[in-house]
């Protein structure tokens, strides 16, 4: 662990200002809002929790330009991004990185062919590496990953325990997947063919650009031909499912149980938020928002924010739901309506003079 730091020197760490507090007061450690103690380090990244931090026991909090609460006992640093400043705050007091151990495990199963420098890359134990694989300096790779034939690997790469790498994809620099994630599936094509689902060849690649990292157990499928292909920059996280010929432009998120049939075509910054699905062969313009569990049925074209199942814009999807949350209350309301209309007619019938 870091050793403890002033206020002053705290301000200086996130690149913030002092805004309330004694410089040399003293921090030694950092939490949550809720779990801090005297002496740690918390920050507001979300007014949501503005109540909490009003009661919590933390010494020291970044906040954002715009904050202007009173926090009695409390040293404010002010900064441009609380959430992300506080990523400077972690690295000190938090647990030391992971050490880059360069050179290959004894019980590593390697190909001859493979070719990497043994002293600018570390490949942990039970690893399995193909033929013709190539691996940029500074990637680690750690226990029982799978490599398979002419997979290539950029630098400064880190491939955590257990995840598999199928044949010919490829990664650029400085790509993470995490542990049990599976790049280059075979795409789920099948034809019914004399009674029988016959598999269609998949016979593509995955291709990671630079700086895109993958969450655990999820599913990346290689294309039927050509690449699914993930651009610069995009964040997938945990469980979700990619199909095969899917292209996903820059900097975009993909938030968990996300499932993407094949062939979906999704442009930049876009964020697609947990448990959303798209259906196959669609377009998603630049900058959508897809909110939880949207299901998407047709390509949207303009930017913005949409949710719902179909999804629609925002505001008109969130009409669509509460119209529907009403239903059962409006279906009530027309069954009254049609007993009472029914008992007006039975009595104008009951009062109609009889002719003759």
């Amino acid at each position: 662990m870091s050793q403890k730091m002033t206020h002053k020197h705290l301000a200086e760490l996130v690149g913030g200002e002092l805004i309330q507090g004694d410089p040399d007061g003293i921090v030694t450690g950092l939490n949550s809002v809720a779990e801090a103690e005297p002496g740690d380090v918390t920050f507001l990244g979300n007014a949501r929790y503005l109540t909490a931090l009003k009661t919590s026991r933390a010494s020291a909090v970044l906040v954002g330009p715009d904050f202007a609460e009173p926090l009695e006992g409390k040293a404010l640093v002010r900064v441009a991004n609380p959430t992300f400043a506080f990523s400077s705050v972690i690295r000190h007091f938090g647990p030391p990185a992971r050490d880059f151990t360069p050179g290959v495990h004894p019980s590593a199963v390697v190909s001859p062919k493979a070719v990497f420098d043994p002293l600018k890359v570390s490949i942990g134990p039970g690893v399995v590496i193909g033929d013709d694989v190539s691996i940029g300096a500074g990637t680690a790779i750690h226990a029982g990953v799978c490599i398979g034939q002419g997979v290539r690997i950029g630098e400064d790469c880190l491939l955590h325990a257990n995840c598999t790498i199928a044949d010919r994809c490829v990664l650029g620099c400085r790509v993470t997947i995490h542990s049990g994630s599976v790049i280059g599936s075979d795409g789920f094509g099948y034809e019914f063919v004399k009674g029988r689902h016959a598999k269609v060849d998949q016979v593509g690649i995955v291709q990671l650009d630079d700086d895109v990292e993958v969450g655990a157990c999820t599913s990346i499928d290689r294309a039927r031909f050509g690449r699914t292909w993930i651009g610069e920059g995009t964040k997938i996280d945990n469980q979700v499912q990619i199909g095969h010929n899917v292209v996903i432009g820059k900097h975009c998120i993909v938030v968990a149980h996300v499932g993407i049939a094949g062939s979906v075509r999704i442009g930049n910054y876009v964020t697609i938020a947990g448990q959303t699905g798209i259906a196959g062969h669609l377009e998603i313009a630049n900058q959508v928002t897809l909110l939880a569990r949207s299901g998407v049925t047709k390509s949207i074209t303009q930017p913005g924010a949409y949710t719902g199942y179909p999804a629609r814009p925002l505001i008109e999807g969130r009409k669509a739901m509460v119209a529907q949350a009403r239903l059962p209350e409006l279906m009530d309301r027309l069954s009254r309506l049609e007993k009472r209309l029914a008992a007006f007619e039975k009595a104008a019938e009951s009062s109609t003079p009889t002719q003759g």
